[in-house]
């Protein structure tokens, strides 16, 4: 399964739409319950991980019981095989699947760590497409640097939204994820069990 996601491209067009588009359209761009998910469920993961209060373990266990309610694991798992999702046999994609989803939650984790604040703020949202939006946040509360711009895409509905990419410093990571994937199995010719070990070592180095 795999959806659109914003490239550079598109980004461009998106600065001539701004450019040509009304000002009354834009207000009716923003999602509001979009960001009401973000602004929730963002929220509590940042704090999960931000808690220098617990130990690492039980923060681990913490952020691994909530982050299926903010991240969309089906839909990232399918589009970061790229082309390969298709050609996966279904051993591998069973394979692929269970240890995509640790690396992947160890992965976000670390992500959210590495914004060194504690606080999430929502600045604003844009929808491209029925039930597709990116939300526009801010995070702050590091002392040693200011508030870090964070996009978020979310896909779905009122009540069913869920992220499939977080953007900083203009870096998507599920995009990148499927770039590297997609090139690990490449130079392997095509064998996607290279790239299911591969993973495999990295999860256990980190458990």
């Amino acid at each position: 399964m795999t959806w659109p996601l914003p490239d550079r491209r598109h980004a461009a067009l998106g600065l001539l739409a701004a450019a040509l588009t009304p000002a009354v359209a834009f207000a009716r761009a923003r999602d509001p319950q979009a960001e009401q998910f973000v602004q929730t469920e963002g929220q509590k993961a940042l704090s999960v991980v931000a808690n220098r209060a617990v130990p690492a373990s039980a923060r681990d266990a913490a952020f691994r019981q909530m982050i299926d309610q903010l991240a969309d694991f089906q839909r990232i798992t399918g589009f970061v095989l790229g082309k390969y999702a298709r050609v996966a046999t279904p051993a591998q994609r069973q394979q692929f699947n269970s240890v995509f989803r640790v690396y992947a939650q160890n992965l976000f984790q670390s992500h959210l760590a590495g914004f060194k604040g504690n606080h999430l703020q929502v600045t604003g949202s844009v929808v491209r497409g029925p039930g597709d939006v990116v939300v526009n946040t801010t995070v702050s509360g590091d002392p040693s640097a200011g508030p870090l711009p964070v996009a978020w895409r979310v896909l779905g509905g009122p009540g069913s939204y869920k992220a499939v990419d977080v953007q900083t410093r203009g870096v998507w990571l599920a995009i990148t994820l499927q770039q590297d994937f997609v090139s690990t199995i490449d130079n392997a010719g095509g064998d996607v069990t290279v790239l299911i070990t591969r993973l495999q070592r990295e999860t256990a180095r980190r458990g």
